[in-house]
């Protein structure tokens, strides 16, 4: 086991001198933990600083209910299977010791002798730290003394109701964001580092949130943290727990908002991991076709166990609570709605009324909503869910999941199909374009274009287009239009907003040189003034989930490939027409229909020379005529430019 860049076996600066309370597990502990209530258990399980019969040291809790005995092994003990021996509470089966001496920065295991004899290495389920990886040891830190300074931040957030917010998220992976130049092996960033450069970039761009990939503690850098170690502690890769603190508490003085992925769908089956932890399955369940993923080779929560469900619910507070997070997106939700996921005939098991859906995971995630957006209603909780499944919005009371938003991988897959397209065919697909709208009103969406679509030979955004090269960028921007235009959140994956060539690899850095081209640098400013847009104009968000913030114009002329329809907001003010041509034709004289006999002014044009287009131009303001359009008594005439999108406000 190797040493920990940067952890020094003393106290943080903020730490010194302070006396500690002794920390200690009780039988209410126990109890409220069985019943799957103790939302604060991440406090008591773990490793903490205490001071007893004066003595400062650090407290080990552990749940291992089915061991014959636990002992705490490490760097302060010479890494001895006997020197400190941990006491069982009570029947629940938790486990804990006060060592004296121990100080922050020490390397520990949890020794496990099973029932049966054998003995486990396991990383502490809930450390707050972890070993550099390959190393695969806990590590005591200290989560207490950091000067938070993101008060006002805070304080609005619990007042806002995000689904009437503007909500425009950064995806990013910290680890490939940007390298070192220095040539170091692996070119990490830390949180801090990271933070200089990617405050300010965020601010730029306008964008409201960054959700960050990978933050929970993982062993393979391939699985983009997505498959979890360690979900109580951020990953030793970029730095510290505080260092991750002062990122987000950059963030959020900088007025961006940070939402993480968040994976309890299924964890690592790594040794030193959740898997069997105890000899038994005390994590997952023990039957592999209720416990296992076979494409994934990942193990599979028990969520009918209430421990397990009090150490994911509790997980979600204490990423809230102590690095003062304000969302978080579930990975793979549908693989925990249905019991077959994933799974052949004789890989699965049918619950209890012989159906697919599994009753467990629902109410799962109806007792994590109640409990997190209850007493924290400004906190976002978004769902990763790519079928069907009813209410996943809906509010618990109502048979609803209780999520805040839901990705709409459908428009998704939608819109990247239709995109993909020789424009000549598209109006064949036409419908593809208009379809989500049809169901917009039965969720609350976020409209995603992540990490996924641009990984495993799917191409980039921008060579997804047909095309040219120029070509392809302006399908991107008409297309980021519609994307902008349409009714949910936002969310794109980083490089996306500057037209990133090549697929997105972990292992590299975005090709950032690519800004000294026109093409790239223009769709840059293009995705700032349309963000800029975005927030500006409560049309633009206010009421996504509802037809009346929404209004075609036109969607129907499919032989013209050319779409256009109104934003609108709660005041009835400074609504947005929308026009989008879709195909490499410019269109002169084309008649759009309107919806008032007003001025309509011009606030964007998707082809002006510094975003890269022809510098084909449009009349800055223009007037309805009474001229009857597609069931509508106003229309105005407009010459649209090839792969053109214009927006203009009344």
């Amino acid at each position: 086991m190797t040493n920990i860049t940067g952890a020094g076996k003393h106290k943080a600066p903020e730490t010194e001198g302070k006396e500690r309370e002794k920390v200690f597990i009780s039988e209410a502990d126990q109890y409220l933990f069985a019943q799957g209530t103790h939302y604060d258990i991440y406090k008591k399980l773990g490793a903490h600083p205490s001071f007893e019969n004066g003595e400062k040291g650090y407290y080990f809790g552990v749940w291992a209910p089915n061991a014959l005995q636990v002992h705490v092994t490490g760097s302060f003990n010479g890494w001895s299977q006997d020197a400190n021996p941990m006491l069982k509470l009570g029947e629940v089966g938790i486990w804990g010791l006060f060592i004296p001496g121990v100080g922050e920065g020490e390397m520990y295991k949890f020794l496990i002798t099973t029932a049966d004899g054998r003995k486990l290495y396991k990383a502490d389920p809930y450390a707050n730290y972890a070993e550099m990886r390959p190393g695969t040891a806990s590590v005591t830190t200290d989560l207490s003394g950091f000067d938070w300074t993101d008060g006002k931040w805070m304080e609005k957030r619990d007042q806002k109701d995000m689904r009437k917010e503007p909500l425009a998220i950064y995806e990013c992976h910290v680890g490939s964001f940007m390298k070192h130049p220095d040539g170091t092996e692996d070119g990490f960033y830390s949180y801090r580092q990271f933070a200089d450069r990617i405050v300010e970039y965020l601010k730029e761009m306008k964008y409201t949130h960054i959700e960050l990939m990978g933050i929970a503690e993982h062993p393979f850098d391939g699985s983009w943290g997505y498959q979890v170690t360690g979900y109580y502690a951020p990953t030793s890769r970029y730095g510290t727990p505080k260092d991750f603190m002062y990122l987000v508490n950059e963030l959020h003085r900088a007025g961006v908002g940070v939402i993480l992925d968040w994976v309890p769908a299924h964890f690592a089956t790594d040794a030193h991991g959740l898997g069997e932890f105890d000899g038994s399955c005390i994590y997952e369940h023990p039957d592999p076709r209720l416990g296992e993923h076979p494409d994934w080779g990942t193990k599979i929560f028990n969520y009918g166990k209430y421990e397990v469900k009090n150490f994911l619910i509790a997980n979600v507070l204490y990423w809230l609570r102590e690095f003062h997070i304000d969302g978080i997106r579930v990975d793979a939700v549908a693989s925990m709605l249905y019991l077959d996921y994933g799974k052949q005939d004789g890989q699965w098991v049918p619950n209890k009324y012989g159906g697919n859906k599994n009753l467990e995971a629902i109410e799962f995630f109806r007792h994590m909503n109640s409990v997190v957006r209850g007493t924290y209603p400004g906190f976002m909780t978004i769902a990763e869910e790519s079928t069907a499944w009813p209410n996943v919005t809906g509010e618990v009371g109502d048979e609803g999941l209780g999520f805040t938003f839901k990705w709409n991988m459908g428009w998704m897959h939608d819109f990247c199909e239709y995109m993909k397209l020789d424009p000549i065919y598209r109006k064949g697909d036409h419908h593809g374009m208009t379809f989500a709208m049809s169901y917009n009103d039965s969720e609350k969406y976020i409209l995603p274009l992540s990490h996924d679509e641009v990984v495993h030979l799917k191409c980039s955004m921008v060579n997804k287009m047909p095309g040219y090269k120029v070509d392809k960028y302006a399908n991107l921007r008409v297309g980021y239009a519609y994307m902008f235009g349409h009714a949910g959140k936002k969310l794109l994956f980083m490089g996306q907003e500057f037209g990133q060539e090549r697929e997105w690899s972990e292992a590299r850095e975005l090709d950032w040189f690519l800004l000294a081209e026109k093409n790239n640098a223009g769709m840059k400013a293009y995705m700032q003034e349309l963000l800029k847009i975005y927030r500006k104009y409560p049309a633009m968000y206010e009421l996504d989930a509802s037809w009346e913030g929404f209004e075609w114009m036109n969607a129907d002329d499919a032989e013209n490939s050319v779409f256009s329809f109104v934003r609108k907001s709660s005041a009835g003010t400074n609504s947005i027409l929308f026009v989008l041509n879709m195909t490499p034709i410019k269109r002169e004289g084309y008649r759009v229909p309107v919806p008032k006999k007003k001025k309509y002014r011009l606030i964007l044009n998707s082809d002006e020379d510094r975003f890269g287009g022809w510098g084909n131009t449009l009349p800055a303001e223009v007037s309805a005529e009474k001229v009857p359009c597609h069931y509508h008594d106003y229309s105005v005439s407009l010459d649209l430019a090839p792969y053109g999108a214009a927006l203009y406000v009344f």
